[in-house]
């Protein structure tokens, strides 16, 4: 009905109009990609017939935008680094290609934290990245920039990646849907930094957008041939799955109590499935998610298999020249010298405090280990677990400081390599989004997919940011 040229220009128009308030929209190729709709557009007028193109390029013309942690060819790829500033990928991380290669037009990078690894964007590089829904609040992290450029609809699809929930945490503040696929499964080459040792195990990319059904097609080019191990073909009948739901983590002393906005509607979903699929949802409590937190950071610095060390995040800071010394950047940070962010100098002195407590680290990493036997027990073939995706709604800017590891709620999910689905479920009483996590078994992906497209309809899903 639209031609692909009016559709990126359409897009294109939105993000110069609520860029300028965002800030997630880092670097554009706005030229180039209304090149690649005007190709598109010529493909389509020659007509080699709408099956074929459609088995050959299922995202054709689709816009899309990608996490600048990846490489995207001609795009910076600095990871918020500011000794990084002048890195431009020269080529296309695997991720990137597929979908490129699929058809999809990429519109430009957007913002992520330093490094990836905390969960509000902000970097020296490109400043902070504002909240759609209110500008006072964070996006989340690492894949922020991705989280708000979706919610604000300048894009359709966004390439995120998720180590401790930085695909689930921004889907959430941004009330829109992310897919951390089962561990594995999709690659992670091409982006900075990418994940060595024990963490391979943990890193995944994934799916980002607006609509539930637009998560499977896009996983499975992500995925490529890797795709059969998720069961995506297998037909998913609602009312034969076993539904669990846990409020909240028992009551972890790092971590902040959960709203009552967000588990009245986790309370709401477990109703509505009672209701209407004639089910009865388990209410479950595993002692051991209470210590999320310490088994996340035990596992991320343990040694892996041939007992090589976890890479430490001090010589990521100083990208292949010295490691950074944290206590001095601290230092330098306090007089306004420090070319890093506050939570990247703070990270720096925990990973040093981690490493002093061998003893306690390998207790955590067997805790680890008999959860995840746990979970794949209790959720099986058939199994959805409904767990809160953060402990509260999106925190105003900076103030992630003071619950630095509230982002235990998805990051356990990681180190247990389970897929998991980041659902909206409409907006709260101050107009911000609320959502829930879909857990299942390991390459049971088809499962929490199925869910989240079944909520999406009960729930109303992503809502335009000034509708309320």
């Amino acid at each position: 009905q639209v031609s692909c040229i009016e559709v990126v220009e359409a897009y294109v128009e939105r993000i110069r109009e609520v860029n300028p308030l965002i800030n997630a929209v880092v670097k554009d190729r706005f030229e180039e990609a209304l090149q690649e709709a005007q190709q598109v557009d010529k493909l389509l007028s020659e007509g080699p017939g709408d099956d074929y193109l459609e088995e050959k390029f299922p995202l054709l013309g689709v816009p899309i935008t990608v996490k600048e942690a990846f490489s995207l060819h001609g795009m910076p790829n600095t990871s918020g680094l500011v000794n990084r500033r002048n890195v431009i990928a020269t080529s296309d991380a695997t991720v990137v290609s597929r979908l490129k290669q699929a058809g999809a037009i990429p519109l430009g990078v957007t913002n992520c934290s330093e490094l990836c690894m905390w969960y509000e964007s902000s970097n020296r590089v490109y400043g902070r990245t504002n909240n759609p829904y209110d500008l006072q609040r964070i996006v989340g992290g690492s894949s922020g920039g991705e989280g708000g450029v979706l919610a604000a609809a300048c894009s359709v699809i966004g390439v995120g990646s998720d180590i401790g929930g930085s695909i689930r945490m921004p889907a959430f503040f941004n009330g829109v849907f992310g897919h951390k696929p089962t561990t594995g499964v999709v690659p992670n080459d091409g982006q900075f930094p990418n994940a060595h040792g024990v963490r391979t195990s943990f890193l995944c990319t994934g799916p980002m957008c607006r609509y539930a059904e637009d998560l499977e097609p896009v996983l499975r080019v992500m995925a490529g041939p890797g795709v059969s191990k998720l069961k995506l073909n297998e037909k998913v009948s609602l009312e034969k799955i076993k539904f669990h739901c846990m409020d909240h983590d028992g009551g972890s002393i790092f971590v902040s109590p959960v709203d009552k906005e967000i588990l009245q509607a986790q309370r709401k979903v477990v109703e509505h499935i009672e209701s209407d699929l004639g089910v009865q949802v388990q209410h479950v409590s595993i002692h051991k998610m209470k210590y999320s937190f310490q088994i996340w950071s035990a596992m991320m610095s343990s040694n892996d298999s041939n007992g090589q060390e976890a890479e430490r995040f001090t010589d990521l800071l100083g990208d292949h020249g010295k490691p950074v010394w944290p206590l001095w950047e601290l230092l330098k940070w306090l007089v306004g010298m420090s070319s890093h962010t506050f939570p990247a100098i703070a990270l720096g002195l925990t990973e040093k405090l981690m490493k002093l407590n061998y003893s306690g680290n390998a207790k955590l990493v067997s805790m680890g280990k008999s959860l995840q036997e746990e979970m794949e027990a209790l959720l099986g073939q058939d199994g959805v677990l409904l767990y809160p995706s953060h402990p509260t709604i999106a925190p105003k800017h900076h103030s992630p400081i003071c619950m630095p590891f509230n982002f235990a709620y998805t990051a356990i999910f990681n180190v247990l390599g389970l897929p998991v689905t980041q659902c909206p479920l409409g907006l709260g009483s101050e107009g911000l989004p609320l959502g829930i996590q879909l857990v299942a078994a390991a390459y049971n992906d088809h499962l929490t997919l199925a869910v989240a497209q079944y909520l999406e309809k009960a729930f109303g899903g992503w809502v335009l940011p000034g509708k309320t």
